[in-house]
């Protein structure tokens, strides 16, 4: 499929159009998001199969700077383990992206599913990650949720490339001198200076890559707590382990390689390109031993709950959140303002974590700053920008 004309409406590459399907066959549904439907389409000129981003027009309002930032940044790229966007159509009623299709299935899924698997294996994909986000740092782009669930097989073949995709939360750097200070991104594989509230930058994909690879050599998260305030505590101390037995056939070069990623300090974190060329990756260090029982199990066991994913009323729930009203900064002793939230504690410390919980939403206090957590994502209120996703993380269990 060619790029659309080179015409600029409203600072977005559109195509327009009374009615997609007069170009495309829509087959099935491949995922639900909280604003969109990807779905699989047939472009009827060439037979050609493409996954459509379908987004309400209505799901927008307010929010038309995310989806003008989205495609700004997939207009960039071009690199080969990197979903691409192909074209842009724009109807009355809707906004469709038209992506490259990727068939492969989800990187736990095929790790799974395989008979042998060996650090050398996992050594491989992160190359192909790392290869991916040293070009988008290059282009001046963070990616900034970069995530197992964000990671998929270009096609169901052995020897399938890794592809990145998702880039909601993306941003360009430098951008009319706005410095990154978000709170976006996955529990679980956020950095600590992202929690912490301070100016970030490309690092934090770098910590979020060696949080892949360090589930990719053991099966589990290196933070994880029922307790969504504990976790947060976890990762801005920056604590974790290389628990035995898990870890007692895993190469010292690899642990090497995953300390100096997941560095609390990201002046000291590797940069994607000094990450190439740590000897796990270029050289000739990582394992050829046969890991895959004990990861896949792991596996198994820490991530099934994201095969029971549900996708959420966005309206609603933004709806619920305007009841919260919840401001930047709460008093002392504040209570929440809705009688099923449990009321903050009346004294804390700058550090304190805590947290209030519903069926689906969890408030958490780091110090004075609050965020929200809506089915396992979680977001600064002070930010105005709550582009609530579906949980890649774990359901917050209902009552």
């Amino acid at each position: 499929m060619a790029r659309g004309s080179e015409e600029s409406v409203n600072g977005t590459w559109k195509k327009q159009v009374d009615d997609i399907r007069k170009i495309f066959e829509f087959k099935e549904i491949l995922g639900t998001g909280a604003f969109s439907e990807v779905v699989l389409a047939q472009e009827k000129a060439t037979g050609e199969m493409y996954a459509v981003k379908c987004i309400p027009k209505k799901a927008l309002r307010g929010k038309e700077s995310g989806i003008e930032n989205e495609i700004a940044v997939l207009r960039k790229i071009k690199h080969e383990n990197i979903v691409a966007l192909e074209d842009i159509y724009e109807s009355p009623t809707h906004l469709y992206l038209i992506m490259q299709l990727v068939s492969g299935g989800e990187l736990f899924d095929r790790i799974v599913e395989r008979g042998f698997y060996t650090e050398q294996d996992a050594s491989a994909l992160i190359k192909q990650v790392l290869d991916a986000v040293n070009y988008l740092h290059s282009l001046g782009i963070v990616h900034r949720d970069l995530k197992p669930e964000n990671l998929l097989y270009f096609n169901p073949h052995e020897e399938s490339k890794i592809m990145i995709s998702d880039f909601g939360l993306s941003k360009m750097e430098g951008v009319a001198n706005d410095i990154m200070s978000t709170a976006c991104g996955t529990p679980g594989y956020v950095a600590p200076e992202v929690l912490a509230q301070k100016p970030y930058s490309k690092a934090v994909d770098c910590w979020s890559i060696g949080v892949i690879a360090y589930i990719l050599l053991c099966g589990y998260p290196p933070f994880y707590d029922e307790n969504d305030s504990k976790l947060f505590e976890q990762i801005l101390r920056a604590e974790y382990e290389f628990d035995s037995p898990y870890w007692d056939d895993i190469s010292d070069s690899a642990k090497d390689f995953i300390n100096n990623l997941m560095q609390k300090d990201p002046e000291k974190r590797l940069t994607c390109e000094e990450a190439l060329r740590h000897p796990w990756i270029a050289g000739d260090t990582a394992l050829c031993k046969n890991i895959h029982e004990s990861v896949s199990r792991q596996m198994k066991k820490n991530f099934a709950k994201a095969k029971w994913r549900q996708a959420f009323n966005a309206t609603a729930v933004i709806r619920h959140m305007r009841r919260l009203q919840l401001g930047s900064t709460l008093e002392e002793g504040q209570t929440l303002p809705r009688g099923h939230l449990r009321s903050l504690p009346s004294s804390l410390a700058p550090n304190d974590i805590t947290s209030c919980q519903t069926a689906h939403l969890t408030v958490a206090l780091c110090g004075k700053t609050c965020f929200l957590l809506f089915n396992g994502n979680f977001h600064c209120p002070q930010s105005n920008q709550f582009s609530f996703l579906e949980s890649q993380w774990r359901a917050i269990k209902q009552d």
